[in-house]
């Protein structure tokens, strides 16, 4: 079992409210998503799960048990963190038994729970080896392991891909995600990059300036966002939102059509506009364009589309996809 249940909880730092109130449920075996700018209370709130900060108000339930006052030690969580948090001078063996050392666990039991995780973790080979002779994915590895070995109730991830290369973060994503389907445990995982909580998470949560935005799958927060803030953040690129004289005729005082949802033409259609920029990426290429009324707008073509710096083309957004938005931002 693995559920957690947040009851109200709130955090303040003298007199700053980092997180005013917030009720969310994590069910067993879910992998949870936090996600949201920088400051926006993501890395707190794992913080206050994990019993690292004392919450102000509110209660934390781990299955149903009231673990709010719990040290960080009695909550059956394992932490991940950006900094993979190695000691230099042990061995990879050492580090991922050392919790289970401090626990006094006995020492046959520590090589077998430890051989499970490098197996698991394709560090076998690696096992004698020191943190610096390793690559930074091998790092986020071991800090893994530390953490399977435990047996938690849930992994908590706070921003572990951070400090990788584009390359690197791409393949740890994909073993994190497998990972989490093996050992079927709880996860909540914790970033800034709305392309890794897009492709990882059972349930994304939204937060922005300490309070939840909208809670959902993926697709629910691609296709039906609450929000300006929500359509704005999630999808890469971001939607286009636009206001004003443009948005009228849709009926709604702002609209929200995303980069893959208009069709390109240099012939003619609805928004006539100047390419700015054409990012040429292979099988697709985006135009970032200078709608005539409108200002900026993204768009999505196929790779093969002819178009640069200064050409003259039509945009046409389909009407059946387009978000409409009332004057609080809140979804039509």
């Amino acid at each position: 079992m693995g559920s957690i249940t947040l009851q109200n909880v709130s955090k303040s730092f003298g007199e700053a409210a980092v997180i005013p109130s917030i009720d969310l449920q994590i069910n067993d075996g879910e992998f949870v998503v936090f996600v949201g700018p920088s400051g926006c209370g993501k890395s707190t709130l794992l913080r206050l799960i994990a019993g690292l900060e004392d919450v102000s108000g509110g209660r934390i339930l781990i299955d149903g048990v009231d673990a709010t006052a719990k040290p960080p030690s009695q909550r059956g969580l394992a932490m991940v963190f950006q900094s993979y948090a190695l000691y230099p001078h042990m061995s990879v063996r050492s580090n991922i038994g050392f919790p289970l050392k401090m626990a006094g666990m006995d020492k046959a039991e520590i090589d077998r729970k430890v051989a499970d995780a490098a197996r698991i973790l394709n560090l076998t080979d690696y096992l004698d080896r020191k943190p610096r002779q390793l690559s930074g994915g091998q790092r986020q590895r071991v800090a893994i392991g530390r953490a399977i070995v435990r047996s938690p109730e849930c992994f908590l991830f706070d921003e572990p891909l951070s400090n990788l290369d584009a390359a690197l973060r791409v393949n740890m994503r994909l073993e994190i995600s497998q990972l989490h389907q093996q050992l079927n445990a709880t996860s909540i995982y914790v970033t800034h990059d709305q392309v890794e909580a897009m492709t990882m998470a059972d349930k994304i949560v939204v937060l922005n300036r300490g309070r939840i935005e909208q809670v959902g799958s993926p697709l629910e927060l691609y296709h039906k966002p609450a929000n300006l803030f929500v359509a704005g953040f999630i999808g890469s690129p971001k939607m286009n939102l636009i206001s004003g004289a443009a948005a009228t005729p849709y009926g709604a005082p702002t609209i929200g059509i995303r980069p893959e949802h208009v069709t390109l033409s240099t012939e003619s259609g609805i928004w006539k506009g100047t390419v700015t920029v054409a990012e040429h990426l292979g099988s697709d290429t985006f135009l970032h364009i200078a709608v005539d009324g409108i200002g900026q707008v993204t768009a999505r073509a196929d790779g093969e589309f002819a178009a640069r710096y200064g050409d003259t083309v039509f945009v046409t957004p389909d009407s059946a996809r387009i978000h409409r938005f009332d004057e609080k931002g809140l979804a039509l």
